[in-house]
């Protein structure tokens, strides 16, 4: 299982992560008592349940690089262009934006 913590302007909003059965975000208990920044996305509103999908959750696919700057990417580091999961841990820590991805240890 791939996991990755989600931050919202340095703090911890939440966690996603990537099991047989697809993918998963769900908010952090302690974010959702004080959401200072709100949600990470109007399509990923605050709630308690957890989001799931068979394929890359769509705001996380949007965070990936594309074209010429995920080829480097791909070269550099020898990344696989159809493991989503590894491309965001990869590439979505330092993001433009105020929503970023680490890898959990």
């Amino acid at each position: 299982m791939k996991k990755g913590l989600v931050y919202k302007k340095e703090i911890l909003a939440g966690i996603i992560w990537e099991d047989e059965e697809g993918y998963h975000f769900k908010y952090d208990k302690l974010y959702l008592t004080n959401p200072k920044y709100g949600g990470i996305s109007k399509t990923l509103p605050l709630r308690e349940k957890t989001y799931d999908s068979e394929n890359m959750i769509p705001f996380f696919d949007g965070l990936i690089p594309e074209g010429w700057l995920l080829n480097i990417a791909i070269d550099n580091w020898k990344l696989n262009r159809n493991d989503r999961m590894n491309l965001l841990l990869t590439l979505c820590q330092d993001n433009i934006g105020d929503v970023s991805i680490k890898k959990e240890n």
